[in-house]
Parts: C-alpha cells; structure tokens; sequence
C-alpha cells in the first residue's frame, strides 16, 4: 500500500513548505540586518531608505493629478539629485551667512563656547585650576599638541568621515535606482517571503523617522519655552536664544545624541553669563529631558506600538552589541522584528 497520502505526489512532498520559506527568509533577513551593523553601512542603510520612501510619497502624490507612476518616478529621482547638490550648495552658502553676518549666528555661538571654555578656571576648584589653561593662546598651544599627538587617530577619523558621505551618496543611489526600476514578480515562496520582510522593514524605517521628527519638534518647543519664555520671565535671559533653539531642531533629528549636542551648547551659554544660569540650564536639563527621554520611546512605541521598556531594552541591547550605530539602528529592527513575529503569528 503506498504511504503517500491521498492526493498528495511525492514530488508534493518533496518541495519546500512556505513555512519553511518563511523561516529561510526570516534568517536571511535578521543576518542582513546584523550585517549592516557589523560592516558599517547603517548610514547607507538609512538613506537608500529615505530616498525611496520619499519617491515613493511623491509616485502618490503625483497620482492623484494623473501622472503616470514610471514617468513620475524618473521626474522625482532626478529632481532629488538636483535638490541634492543645490542643497548642499546652498547649505554651505547659507551656513557662512549665517556664521558671519547676524549678530545672534552660529559663527558667535561658537566664539562664545571657546571663551567660556578658555575661562572656566573660574569656576573650578582650587585644585583643578592648575590644570586648566588661563587664556585662548594656551587653549591653542595645548589642541595643537593634541592633534599632533593623535594625528593617526585623526587620520582614522577622517578616512571615517569621508567613508560615512561615500556611503550615504551610495545608499541614495541605491534607494533612487530601486524606486524608479520596475518590481521584479516574486514567483517562489522564498522570495516572495523575502519581498514581505523587506517592505516590514521599510514600514518600520517610515515609522521611526516621523516619531524621531516628533521627538524633534517636543524637543525643540520644550527648549524653546525654557529658552524664550522661562529665563526672561525671571529675569535671566540668555544670549543666542534663537540660535540655540534652531540649532536644537537640527541636531534633535539624530536620535539620543542629538539632545547631548544641544545641551551641551545650552550649559556652556548659561555659564558663561553666570554659575546661577548654568545651574539652572542644569536643572532644567536634567527634569525635562531625563523625563523626555521616556516620552521619546513612548513616542516611537506607539508608531510601532511597542511598549517604552521594550524600545529602551532593544536600544540598550543593541547599543552595548554595536555602539552608537546600535543605538540608532534599534528602534527601526526592533520594530521590524516585532512585526513580524506577529505577522508570522509568533507572538
């Protein structure tokens, strides 16, 4: 009698399951995740995702007026390498504007933080004092020795730097090229598991980008109440309001470091007015943003809807794994991972 069950061939049986497909897919795609990691191409990651995300919101917009898909894809990938090289045109443009012709500029900003620097052995103690430089000649003396000293560590760094803007030029490339090219028909389960994981994991990069432009802006209003409404209703304004405020928007676009930036800027302008002031901007610092730093992965939670432990657990996992790179990467693979653990009915 043959073992087979009824209807079923045994070539039936021989072939892959699509729950075995599935598995197959979900490994290589965790693999490829890590890889990113590993091989340092997160940034590239990033902005090949960005850039087809924003094709992608454009072939929409642009659809709804009657242009054609492929047509508009072609008009947007080539209007995005022209913004792109005219942004960074202008961006360098308008940033030594800024630096040099308003009074309240980035370029004053930054004169203003060295001299701070250059005068904080007023307010060290006794026996520190010694060990700081007394004026800008010597904060000079003593860098110049510093850069010497670590030129082949700088070297390293600025191979990194240069690297970091190939990959992201890359990424955009890649992101702009798999916009425009027609999708491939996924015919076998494997691939057609594969081409399910990937659009979760460009669902999660979109998710996480709009939270981390909300945690922006709460950033940047929070700072800007305390900044332009708070200290003068005192009686203790600070120097460079606008400027710290817009530069706090900027820098709070990149996740968890961008808030070190901008505090960091808001303590030395306080303390160079007054040793009141920086222990205000302290304390403000230290109630608002530890507490925002809880809203913030309640934030990206309820886009990926995740619990905040859970986000906060995935970026100290991954950050103590990674570095830096981890910390970022991890809200968009935790988010991804989540989902489709339930998509697969895992959890």
């Amino acid at each position: 009698m043959d073992a087979t069950p009824q209807g079923t061939s045994p070539r039936n049986v021989a072939a892959p399951s699509p729950g075995g497909a599935d598995l197959v897919a979900q490994g290589l795609v965790l693999l490829g995740l890590l890889a990113i990691l590993w091989l340092g191409l997160l940034s590239a990651f990033l902005a090949g995702f960005f850039i087809y995300f924003l094709i992608e919101f454009g072939v929409r917009r642009l659809g709804r007026i009657g242009v054609l898909p492929g047509v508009a894809r072609i008009v947007l990938a080539l209007a995005i390498a022209v913004i792109v090289i005219a942004g960074l045109t202008f961006g360098i443009i308008a940033l030594v504007s800024f630096m040099s012709n308003d009074q309240d500029n980035l370029g004053r900003l930054l004169q203003r933080m060295a001299e701070v620097v250059s005068n904080a052995k007023a307010y060290l103690p006794a026996g520190l004092q010694d060990y700081v430089p007394t004026s800008l000649d010597e904060w000079r003396r003593a860098a110049g020795g510093a850069l010497r000293g670590n030129a082949a560590h700088l070297t390293v760094l600025g191979r990194g730097a240069g690297a970091l803007i190939i990959h992201i030029l890359f990424g955009m490339i890649v992101g702009a090229l798999v916009a425009v090219s027609p999708p491939a028909p996924a015919n076998g389960p494997l691939a057609r598991g594969l081409e399910e994981r990937v659009t979760r994991v460009g669902t999660a990069f979109n998710r996480v980008v709009f939270s981390q432009i909300k945690i922006s802006a709460l950033n940047t209003l929070l700072t800007a109440i305390f900044l332009g409404v708070v200290l003068p209703l005192i009686g203790r304004p600070l120097p460079f309001t606008k400027t710290m405020i817009a530069v706090t928007f900027v820098v709070g676009l990149l996740p968890i470091i961008g808030n070190l930036i901008s505090n960091s800027i808001i303590v030395l302008i306080a303390l160079g007015v007054s040793a009141l002031d920086a222990g205000l901007a302290l304390a403000f610092l230290i109630a608002i943003h530890k507490l925002e730093y809880v809203f913030n992965a309640q934030i990206i939670g309820t886009e990926i809807r995740a619990h905040a432990w859970e986000i906060l657990l995935a970026m100290l996992v991954l950050e103590a794994a990674f570095g830096l790179k981890g910390l970022v990467a991890a809200p968009i693979f935790y988010a991804y991972l989540k989902d489709d653990l339930k998509a697969s009915g895992w959890v």
